[in-house]
């Protein structure tokens, strides 16, 4: 089967499964539909951040890519356009204000980020986690570098940037930390290493720390790394978006996975 047909099975798979908020009879799990997944008007301040996509999807910049994750199925070059990276790889805005409604409602103390990118949703991060500081860990220097203008540009500073490996710089965070609150995995779509992270992260991690996990339908790989997260002994729940999936160890509530339409 084609990998076309197979996101397209997945896609359907989800839709016939997916419901809605009144579908859902935890508590806990209906207020966090209710206040982050709804869809709400993007809010004033994060005008700047879209402006700084705007800029990135315009640009005729072209930089040497040093991607250490599982690649791009748009893009196999070691030279490239930002603006066909950005098409590409960043987040729409609607997945990342709700990365910003989730560190709003959380009110996490340390965020973890592994992919940086070009620090668009680094920054919606970092916006709602205002009282946090946002650890992002990046492998390519060039788009590293241009995420670094984009937080000194915005004066962001609560944003704490690494650049290396996630195999590498990733222990030495854990090393130095003593909580992970909320953490989103991205930028390495494939089974082991997604479970490797989320294995170490999971050593930080208290029952009241969120776990975001991109593209978790991109690959029979990926679908195959969301079926062991969800059957992890601490996992006590999952909201599958299909984009993307949120992992609880809220311990207050019923063992329950959902499927929801966002």
């Amino acid at each position: 089967m084609s990998e076309q047909l197979r996101q397209l099975g997945s896609f359907l798979g989800h839709l016939a499964k997916a419901r809605n908020r009144h579908g859902v009879h935890s508590p806990f799990v209906y207020d966090l539909i209710d206040k982050v997944l709804r869809p709400q008007d993007a809010r004033p301040e994060q005008a700047s951040i879209e402006t700084l996509r705007e800029d990135l999807l315009r640009s005729d910049q072209t930089i040497r890519v040093n991607d250490l994750g599982a690649g791009s199925r748009v893009l196999d070059l070691p030279v490239r356009r930002v603006a066909d990276i950005a098409r590409s790889a960043l987040k729409s805005p609607r997945q990342a204000q709700l990365l910003f409604r989730l560190a709003r409602y959380f009110k996490p103390r340390h965020v973890l980020e592994l992919g940086t990118s070009f620090g668009i949703t680094t920054l919606y991060l970092a916006q709602g986690a205002d009282e946090g500081t946002v650890h992002t860990i990046e492998g390519c220097p060039q788009t590293f570098r241009i995420a670094q203008h984009h937080f000194e540009q915005l004066q962001q500073r609560n944003i704490a940037p690494l650049l290396g490996s996630f195999q590498r710089r990733l222990p030495e965070l854990l090393s130095r930390i003593d909580r992970l609150d909320l953490v989103f995995i991205d930028g390495h779509h494939a089974k082991q290493p997604t479970l490797d992270y989320f294995h170490a992260c999971l050593a930080k991690a208290h029952e009241d720390t969120v776990f975001v996990m991109d593209d978790i339908h991109w690959s029979t790989g990926m679908e195959d790394a969301w079926r062991e997260v969800k059957a992890h002994e601490r996992v006590t729940g999952t909201i599958d978006l299909y984009r993307m999936g949120i992992v609880l160890l809220h311990q207050g509530q019923a063992r329950e996975h959902f499927t929801l339409r966002y």
